[in-house]
C-alpha cells in the first residue's frame, strides 16, 4: 500500500512537472517544433513606458534569420521514400495516403531552396523592423546611423536587407551600412572548438538512453501504416524516421503555400511533448549551462558579448541616436540568451529530466528569435537599458536589480556583464 502510494505521488509530481509546457502546448502545439516555430508576433504585449524625461537614443540587437526551407534534404526525401515504399506493397493506412500526398508537394517544392528564407521569413524581419521603428522613432529619426551586418549565409543575408529596407522605407534619411563578412564571424557566429568536443563528448554518452526514452514510434507507425510488424521489418531507423517526420511537419508553418495544412495530428500530444523533450535536452548539450558541459557553452557568444558592450559604449560617447543590427542565426542567440541569463535560461543542472519547465528553447529561439538591448538617456542621469526577448520584456539575473520595472543601470549591467565573460570556465579540450 505504502509503495503504491509513492507511486502515485510519483506519478503526480511528472503530470505537475510537465503540467506548463503541456498548457502551453494546448494553447498552441506548434511551439513543439523547437527552433522551427514560426515567430509569434500576435498580440505582442505593451511595452512599459521609459521612466519620466528617458528618451531612447541606441538600439544593440541579434536577430536569427526568418523562417526557411529545412536544409537537410534527406528529412524531405527520406520521408517520402519511405511511405512510398509502405504504399507501394499496400501497407499504408488511409491517413498515411493522405500525409503522403501532401509531403510529396512539400518535397517537390523544398527542389534548390534547402536553407534558403521562405516568404514568411522575408515578413517576419518587415514586420519586426516596422515595429522596431514605430515604438522607438527617436532611435531612427533625421539622419541617424545604422549598422547593419549578416554572417555570410544567405537567408540572414536576406532577412538583414529586408529589415533595413523597411527601415528605410519609414525614413529615408537614414545611413544605413550593410556587410557580411568572414571578416565579423568570430562573433556573428563563432566556431568555437572547445564547445564542440564537449558537447560531443558529452551527448554520445547519453544519447542512446534519450532517444530510447523519448522517440518511441510505436503509436506513429500504428497511424501510418496498416501493418506495425512490417513497419518494424522496414523502416530501419525508425526514431530517424519519428524525428525527421516531425521537423518536416513542424517547419510546414514556414511558407504560405503549406501554413494551413496541418500535419500535426498524426502525432500524439504525447508524443508531440516527448519529441520535444528530446530536442530541448539536445539544445541543452548545446547552449545550456550544465555541468555536463563544464558549464562552458554559453560562453561560446563571449565575443559576441563584447561586442554588445563595446558597440553600446561607443554609441554612448558618441551621443548620437543611432543602432547596431546584427543578423544569424539560433544556435548563436540561444547560447547569447544563456550567457546573459535573461529569463532565468542560464539554468544549471544535471538532471536532464528537470527541464521540462525550467528551461524551455521553443520560447528562446523560433525563427526571426531576436535579442534587442534598448538604451534610454536623460540629461544628468545615468543610462537606462531594456532587454527584449523576440520583443518581450526580459530580465536580467536577480544579481542586477533594475531601477524600475524592466529599466537596468548601464553601468551596473556592463560591471555584471564584465565579471560574468571574466568567470568563464577554463577548461581542456576533451581527447577526440
Amino acid at each position: 500500500m505504502r509503495k503504491s502510494l509513492f507511486l502515485i505521488l510519483g506519478l503526480a509530481l511528472a503530470v505537475m512537472a510537465n503540467a506548463g509546457t503541456r498548457e502551453d502546448f494546448k494553447a498552441n502545439y506548434k511551439q513543439a517544433a523547437n527552433n522551427y516555430y514560426a515567430y509569434p508576433d500576435q498580440n505582442l504585449p505593451a511595452l512599459t513606458a521609459a521612466p519620466e524625461g528617458y528618451t531612447p537614443f541606441y538600439i544593440d540587437h541579434y536577430g536569427r534569420h526568418g523562417s526557411r526551407w529545412l536544409i537537410d534534404p534527406k528529412q524531405y526525401s527520406s520521408t517520402v521514400a519511405i511511405l512510398s515504399k509502405a504504399d507501394s506493397v499496400g501497407k499504408l493506412s488511409a491517413r498515411g495516403k493522405a500525409a503522403l500526398a501532401t509531403l510529396k508537394e512539400v518535397d517537390a517544392a523544398s527542389y534548390k531552396r534547402l536553407g534558403e528564407l521562405s516568404d514568411i521569413g522575408a515578413e517576419q524581419h518587415q514586420r519586426i523592423a516596422t515595429r522596431m521603428y514605430k515604438n522607438y522613432p527617436e532611435v531612427f529619426a533625421g539622419d541617424a546611423a545604422v549598422d547593419a551586418r549578416s554572417t555570410v549565409v544567405i537567408r540572414c543575408i536576406l532577412s538583414m536587407q529586408n529589415a533595413v529596407t523597411t527601415l528605410k522605407g519609414f525614413n529615408p534619411q537614414l545611413r544605413i551600412t550593410t556587410d557580411a563578412s568572414e571578416h565579423d564571424m568570430y562573433f556573428m557566429n563563432y566556431d568555437d572548438p572547445m564547445a564542440k568536443r564537449l558537447r560531443s563528448t558529452a551527448y554520445k554518452t547519453q544519447e542512446k538512453a534519450l532517444k530510447d526514452k523519448y522517440l518511441q514510434p510505436k503509436r506513429l507507425f500504428r497511424t501510418l501504416f496498416t501493418d506495425s510488424k512490417w513497419a518494424i521489418a522496414n523502416v530501419k531507423k525508425p526514431q530517424k524516421f519519428m524525428l525527421d517526420l516531425f521537423d518536416v511537419v513542424g517547419n510546414m508553418q514556414s511558407h504560405h503555400q503549406f501554413e494551413n495544412v496541418d500535419l500535426y495530428n498524426l502525432f500524439s500530444e504525447e508524443d508531440r511533448l516527448k519529441v520535444w523533450e528530446y530536442n530541448n535536452i539536445r539544445w541543452y548539450f548545446w547552449a545550456g549551462s550544465t555541468p555536463l558541459t563544464k558549464n562552458r557553452m554559453p560562453y561560446m557568444e563571449a565575443n559576441l558579448l563584447r561586442n554588445f558592450i563595446t558597440t553600446a559604449d561607443k554609441a554612448i560617447l558618441d551621443g548620437k541616436n543611432c543602432a547596431t543590427l546584427r543578423f544569424g542565426h539560433e544556435s548563436v542567440v540561444l547560447p547569447l540568451v544563456c550567457l546573459m541569463g535573461l529569463n532565468n535560461m542560464d539554468y544549471s543542472t544535471a538532471d536532464l529530466a528537470s527541464l521540462t519547465d525550467k528551461w524551455q528553447s521553443y520560447k528562446v529561439f523560433p525563427m526571426a528569435a531576436n535579442v534587442q538591448w534598448i538604451f534610454f538617456r536623460k540629461a544628468g542621469s545615468p543610462i537606462l537599458v531594456k532587454f527584449l526577448l523576440n520583443e518581450h520584456e526580459a530580465s536580467l539575473p536577480e544579481a542586477v536589480k533594475p531601477v524600475t520595472g524592466p529599466y537596468y543601470n548601464w553601468d551596473e549591467v556592463k560591471a555584471y556583464f564584465e565579471q560574468k565573460l571574466a568567470d568563464e570556465p577554463q577548461v581542456e579540450i576533451p581527447e577526440k
